[in-house]
């Protein structure tokens, strides 16, 4: 449970105050005629919206993702020991990294379900003007026209964005962490303080981070433009863009999604931190696979 609110402390917070760079990648995405780049995107909608226009979309990406946030967190460190289990001590550290992947992918599958028709609404707000300003006018609209569906009709490219993310996410965020205090830190993770660890936390989160948003970012594309558009399916959107277009604005995203996951993982942590959470150091090989291998002396 307090891995779950560490999650939602993490997750939407950060969302929240990352959205009006969100808001205009997905302008950039939808409508790359009018937004062009990344600061005449913000020109145009400061010139059209005034700075209020920036926040659009804060309550439903709130929502949203702190619904995806208790997931994805807490779903991960339940499926990491159920499946650390199942494969025994050993066989978890020779396959630690699917392991990582296989935990962050079964989290992220429920986390989305959670974060759906959230997005969508998110999505409605920022990218058609005039449609809704707020969650309150977007939910009941949406689901007039309709109906259910509205919600999660966007939930399979959602799955195509987010599974991949979080398995990066994850698995490349913990190989990291192991990696700089292999190689990086000059000491072992035990004598480091709390400080020194949450510094590792936070440079492991941004590398991990910049790799997400290479992996994630053509279904990323795809969503903006189909959650804009009525009756159109995630192939033909992705046939019309073309391989360049998937790309668009991927600069943007790997800022956003960098300091986002560093952020993510960095709170994350000083949550597990104040609560004083178990925080397992860096895998070691287990005792009776060194004597199996003959390393042990």
């Amino acid at each position: 449970m307090l891995c779950g609110f560490g999650g939602i402390i993490s997750c939407g917070t950060t969302h929240t105050a990352l959205v009006p760079l969100d808001l205009v990648k997905c302008r950039m995405q939808v409508d790359p005629q009018k937004y062009k780049s990344i600061f005449n995107g913000f020109s145009v909608t400061i010139k059209e919206d005034g700075f209020r226009g920036l926040a659009k979309g804060w309550a439903p990406t709130f929502i949203g993702y702190s619904m995806q946030g208790l997931c994805k967190f807490g779903f991960y460190e339940v499926f990491k020991i159920l499946y650390g289990n199942m494969l025994g001590e050993e066989n978890a550290y020779l396959w630690r990294t699917s392991l990582y992947l296989a935990a962050s992918a079964s989290a992220e599958f429920f986390a989305d379900i959670a974060l759906a028709p959230m997005e969508a609404a998110k999505v409605r707000i920022q990218t058609q003007p005039g449609y809704a300003n707020t969650l309150r006018q977007a939910v009941p609209k949406m689901f007039g026209e309709e109906g259910i569906w509205a919600f999660y009709k966007g939930v399979a490219p959602l799955w195509m964005r987010q599974i991949p993310y979080t398995m990066m996410k994850f698995a490349c965020f913990e190989r990291t962490v192991e990696a700089l205090y292999k190689y990086v830190v000059p000491k072992p993770r035990s004598e480091c303080t709390k400080g020194e660890q949450l510094i590792v936390t936070f440079i492991a989160g941004y590398i991990a981070g910049v790799f997400c948003a290479i992996v994630s970012h053509p279904a990323d594309s795809v969503v903006s433009v189909l959650n804009k558009e009525k009756g159109s399916s995630a192939s033909q959107v992705l046939k019309r863009l073309g391989f360049r277009g998937v790309w668009k604005g991927l600069f943007a995203r790997i800022i956003m999604i960098g300091t986002l996951t560093a952020l993510q993982w960095f709170i994350y942590d000083s949550v597990k931190v104040y609560f004083r959470l178990p925080r397992p150091p860096p895998p070691e090989m287990p005792e009776s696979l060194k004597k199996k291998l003959g390393l042990t002396q």
